[in-house]
């Protein structure tokens, strides 16, 4: 391999890893916590790089590191802490949230959690979750409702 060759593997990685990171933490924090989730999006892009080759070659890479992420967060075994914002992430400008949203969360099954958090939390079409979780949008659709009806019972929402 040349160095031009190898310039440009990285500058490809790099533009890669600015497009799917984001989503991709998401989604992990969505499933697993804000520990866990940036631990397995960091250890999901590592096993990427060392991957690129293959990488490029993928039809959904981002789908395929969700997985990545999934295993490395299910090999860390570590207890789902927290999908809501870390204490030093919130201040006096932040949002209310209702203290028992986090509980409710964490009682969805995690394609719920997943759905419902990135469709109504970050504002993530169906197609888009449907296409990082592989799966159509249609099963995205029905975690998402599944989910917001388990919220609503939970939180003792009721539709006027």
């Amino acid at each position: 391999m040349t160095v031009a060759h190898d310039r440009d593997q990285e500058l490809a990685f790099d533009r890669f890893v600015r497009e799917v990171e984001p989503r991709l933490r998401r989604a992990l924090v969505a499933a697993y916590g804000p520990d866990t989730g940036r631990d397995a999006t960091v250890d999901a892009l590592g096993w990427a790089w060392a991957n690129w080759d293959r990488m490029e070659a993928l039809d959904n890479p981002a789908g395929y590191l969700y997985r990545v992420g999934q295993t490395k967060a299910r090999e860390a075994r570590r207890p789902l802490r927290s999908v809501t914002p870390e204490p030093a992430a919130v201040d006096d400008r932040a949002p209310w949230v209702e203290p028992e949203l986090e509980p409710a969360l964490l009682a969805l099954t995690e394609p719920q959690r997943v759905a419902v958090v990135l469709c109504h939390g970050f504002q993530w079409t169906h197609r888009e979750v449907a296409e990082l979780l592989d799966v159509s949008s249609s099963t995205v659709q029905n975690h998402v409702e599944r989910g917001l009806a388990h919220l609503r019972r939970a939180l003792e929402v009721h539709d006027a």
